[in-house]
């Protein structure tokens, strides 16, 4: 007999895309509309993200979806809005 397909996918690639409170980094521009994971930090409140976001070095608070995989295989964060 076959084997199920739900146990050839890891986990880590079925999660469904949430939307979390996060700090990203954006050291240039704040114009974009989409960021890779290495650019972003999940935190569990929007006090907490708020707390983390230092301007002044480009970390910026914000409401993002994610991560989600990207057609070219990046896993990336999409902006719904900045917290400031």
């Amino acid at each position: 007999m076959a084997e199920a397909i739900s146990t050839l996918i890891s986990d880590s690639e079925t999660q469904v895309v949430q939307t979390a409170w996060v700090v990203i980094y954006s050291p240039q521009t704040r114009q974009r509309k989409r960021f890779p994971e290495n650019c972003v930090t999940v935190y569990a409140s929007e006090a907490e993200a708020r707390a983390a976001a230092r301007p002044e070095a480009g970390y910026y608070a914000a409401v993002a979806h994610g991560p989600s995989r990207s057609s070219e295989g990046f896993r990336l964060f999409y902006l719904v809005r900045w917290l400031d």
